[in-house]
């Protein structure tokens, strides 16, 4: 079963991962996501145990959907799916979470360049 829990503090959403990210539980991180109001989340995994296409198709989706995703915490196996899956250059990944000033600015370039004019 996969725990989510959700915390705003100082304009940064971040979004609390236990369990697994599995097939069936992976509505709970989309739902969790998708119903904050920023752009820009914090997913804190360091209480997930496994990770699996499911799990990596909400990423996915949730990148494709425009919302920046720091992922922080990764364990070794969850890292190594990344990886292999080459998703790791997809994300920016972080042993722990940041504050503000390094989330906001990164947020607002990365959608300026996805809506600049090609």
């Amino acid at each position: 079963m996969l725990n989510v829990s959700v915390e705003s503090a100082c304009g940064v959403v971040t979004v609390r991962c236990q369990g697994g990210l599995v097939r069936g539980q992976e509505t709970a991180l989309l739902c969790a996501v998708m119903q904050q109001p920023g752009r820009g989340i914090i997913l804190d995994f360091s209480g997930v145990t496994e990770i699996d296409a499911a799990g990596i198709g909400a990423l996915v989706s949730l990148r494709a959907a425009g919302i920046y995703l720091k992922l922080v915490g990764l364990s070794l196996a969850v890292r190594q799916v990344l990886r292999v899956t080459s998703l790791d250059s997809l994300f920016e990944i972080s042993e722990s979470e940041c504050n503000e000033q390094t989330l906001g600015p990164r947020i607002e370039l990365e959608l300026m360049l996805r809506t600049k004019p090609a």
